[in-house]
């Protein structure tokens, strides 16, 4: 692609004559080496036209490696220096407190240069400052108060993407706000999430940009976007290749952070890793915030996440396979979901789960806000199924799993008894054999105990789907006295369905009824 140096050198420039603030108040702006190259390679790189090759820019990276000012410092730039005119430039964060920190950055750059204050007309109170030149407006927005509608942006810089409570207000400023600019501008600056259930919005442009990353280096699995430029330092999130990483080798702690030495001194690093090494707690924080790896477990449950990771696998040939089905039904506001479990069998050397969730499409998007997690892009891509209306359909859910009949070899159907009547009069009257797995632990534990030691062992695998990996991170148990145990549905957060389903079919495989001619739905 062609590069135009003078662009790259112009925008360099323009953020060198800037002078820092905070602890570094009053000196230049000198950019370290993998900021200039980084700005260089995304400014520089045009395309026939001479408009800019990439749109987003994506850095990520730990923290105290100055993502704040370098967000200040671009909003600057956009606003004063990139030559549009009435422009609209946003800086993005999660809240009023932290849209404060790169506003006040900003600020305070501006009035330390004489000739952009000039230029300049400032409304503190509102945030906002504007270029009396070119008419561009330079404004902060925070996920807690934001309009939905109205924006032409020129530049959308959000600083700490991780952090924001939900995609909405990145789908605002990015989804076709930008299409009426001849080169719109996103930039994500951001650390690692503390998102074990893998379901925020930062999680999902981390993905996109790691693949994009990883495309650009080889990797055929993944297919290059030639608008994005990622820059990604830190650990990232695959729990099971970093496992054996020794997090205490300083060359690793430059490596992680570019600035280290600069923006912080590497005796802060060695007192925090002291720390880490005499408390969990400590190694999680130390983890994330300084060796930005994105969190995988969670502070209590049953199995860590990264047990599910490591269990991913890409679903085998299973057309013709024998199978045991378990369902966990519902109403109205919980998951209904249908697992089915293929046991080790000719052609399938080892365990394998495939899930199939629904929800009810009017309360889909108030589920959405009240559990925090993404169902409509998880429906979207096909992780999670829609019914129609407001309760579940079991007419349709058993249609569904008639068909599934048609491609696998269902041996027996076993439910939850709650609200089992609606399906399994369906069900048997076409031939399925169905039986009801009562939710006590007597019932559940030796189920659940063979689910786990399956997965520790590494013998039975699954799709690689976010919702079943968000409630199989949700799950708390109930124990009694003689060690026995189950999913807890009131002491878990947010939905378990999927993993109960998952539960559900090792039980109905492990009771194994006896062969008989006719089709009937006993209690196991």
């Amino acid at each position: 692609m062609p590069f135009d140096k003078a662009k790259a050198d112009y925008t360099i420039n323009f953020i060198q004559c800037l002078k820092l603030t905070d602890d570094f108040y009053g000196q230049p702006f000198l950019l370290q080496p993998w900021q200039k190259t980084m700005i260089s390679e995304f400014y520089g790189t045009v395309k026939e036209n001479g408009f800019r090759q990439y749109h987003y820019l994506y850095q990520e990276l730990p923290k105290k490696n100055g993502k704040s000012q370098l967000a200040a410092a671009l909003g600057l730039y956009h606003t004063f220096g990139d030559g549009s005119y009435d422009g609209e430039v946003y800086v993005c964060a999660a809240d009023k407190d932290n849209a404060s920190i790169v506003f006040n950055a900003a600020l305070s750059m501006l009035k330390q240069s004489p000739y952009l204050m000039k230029r300049a007309k400032i409304k503190e109170s509102q945030k906002i400052i504007i270029d009396k030149v070119t008419h561009t407006t330079f404004k902060v927005l925070s996920a807690e108060a934001y309009s939905k509608h109205g924006y032409k942006p020129t530049c959308v810089i959000f600083d700490e993407l991780h952090a924001q409570p939900n995609r909405d207000l990145w789908d605002v400023m990015t989804f076709g706000s930008g299409s009426a600019r001849k080169q719109p501008v996103y930039i994500v600056l951001t650390t690692a999430g503390d998102d074990p259930d893998r379901v925020s919005i930062g999680w999902e442009i981390h993905e996109k940009a790691r693949r994009i990353y990883e495309a650009r280096r080889g990797n055929t699995m993944y297919a290059d976007n030639p608008t994005w430029l990622p820059f990604i330092y830190g650990l990232g999130g695959d729990a099971e290749k970093i496992k054996d990483i020794d997090i205490y080798d300083e060359k690793l702690w430059y490596e992680c952070n570019p600035s280290l030495g600069v923006t912080i001194d590497i005796d802060t690093l060695r007192e925090e890793a002291m720390d880490a090494k005499s408390s969990p707690a400590a190694e999680r924080l130390f983890r994330w915030l300084r060796l930005n790896q994105w969190i995988s477990v969670k502070l209590v449950g049953w199995l860590p996440l990264s047990e599910w990771d490591a269990t991913v696998r890409e679903k085998p040939d299973l057309k013709g396979k024998k199978c045991w089905a378990g369902g966990d039904l519902s109403a109205t506001t919980d998951l209904t979901c249908l697992t089915l479990t293929f046991p080790p069998q000719e052609g399938l050397p080892f365990w394998y789960q495939l899930y199939f969730p629904w929800i009810t499409e009017e309360k889909m998007r108030e589920r959405e806000q009240r559990d925090g997690v993404p169902f409509s892009q998880w429906v979207k891509d096909g992780y999670v199924h829609v019914t129609p209306g407001r309760t579940i359909d079991y007419e349709w859910v058993a249609e569904i799993i008639l068909q599934l009949g048609i491609i696998y070899k269902i041996q027996w159907v076993g439910l939850d008894p709650w609200q089992a009547q609606f399906i399994e009069k369906i069900l048997t009257d076409n031939g399925v054999k169905v039986a009801e797995i009562p939710q006590d632990v007597k019932n559940i534990s030796p189920a659940m105990k063979k689910y786990e030691k399956l997965l520790l062992d590494r013998k039975l695998y699954h799709e690689d789907n976010p919702a079943a990996r968000w409630n199989f991170g949700n799950v708390r148990l109930y124990t009694d006295a003689n060690d026995n145990y189950k999913a807890d549905k009131h002491k878990s957060i947010g939905r378990i369905d999927i993993t109960v389903s998952a539960i559900i079919s090792i039980a109905m495989h492990m009771a194994q009824p006896a062969k008989t001619s006719i089709f009937y739905a006993p209690k196991i």
